[in-house]
């Protein structure tokens, strides 16, 4: 079975190690980067980040993209969402489908 590994901010990634995952607490971006490198180096099979790092990670993470493994995935924080799970998912669909089949243009 692959690890699934948790990047972000101590208070929002302490509470994934009670479920087994590999919880990282990083400080800084470029601290959730390197380990991020790592977590791609081990092969993990998913890594989820905080939405706060994974904003200021944008651009790190495009480099993994085109990667079987991992499944990178924005998770909302301690301090809540900020809708970039949905934004993504919604962006993942209209790739595969060509339209906007679950949300539509209000």
């Amino acid at each position: 079975m692959s690890n699934i590994g948790v990047i972000g901010d101590a208070d929002s990634v302490l509470g994934f190690k009670t479920f087994g995952l590999d919880a990282y607490a990083c400080e800084n971006k470029e601290e959730a980067v390197e380990t991020l490198r790592h977590l791609v180096k081990k092969e993990y099979g998913i890594v989820y980040i905080t939405e706060k790092f994974y904003m200021q990670m944008e651009k790190d993470i495009a480099k993994y993209e085109d990667l079987r493994v991992p499944a990178i995935i924005p998770i909302p924080g301690i301090d809540g969402s900020y809708g970039i799970g949905i934004k993504k998912v919604k962006k993942s669909v209209e790739k595969a489908v060509g339209a906007d089949i679950l949300f539509g243009e209000e």
